[in-house]
């Protein structure tokens, strides 16, 4: 009868119980693993901000073209996403110009962005 016992017993698993490691060493429990984030509405609503301030400043800082190409990009406004070669096509531009142009308006709008 104690053995049977101790055979259920050794099936059961607490989810505090170390199932592996990750890639530093530190042990992986089971609760790790099943746990789920809860968003974070201060850390959203400070996004969306962000986000906000990024649209209002490419309307203010950036060129028409700068403007254009950062839109074409990253997918904005619900466009789809271009590489840089597939919007110097469209645009009649190499594919080098684009990337220039792009680097140029990222750091402008990096600059007013940290500015407030």
């Amino acid at each position: 009868m104690l053995l049977r016992g101790k055979k259920k017993i050794s099936r059961e698993v607490s989810l505090f119980e170390p199932i592996g490691q990750d890639k530093e060493g530190n042990e992986i429990h089971l609760v790790d693993v099943i746990e789920q984030q809860q968003p974070d509405i201060v850390e959203n609503m400070e996004r969306m901000g962000n986000i906000r301030k990024l649209f209002d400043l490419m309307d203010d800082t950036l060129t028409e073209r700068e403007r254009e190409i950062l839109i074409l990009r990253y997918g904005l406004y619900g466009t789809r996403e271009a590489t840089q070669s597939e919007i110097g096509r469209a645009l009649g531009i190499s594919r080098s110009y684009v990337s220039r142009i792009e680097k140029k308006a990222l750091g402008k709008l990096r600059e007013r962005f940290e500015q407030g």
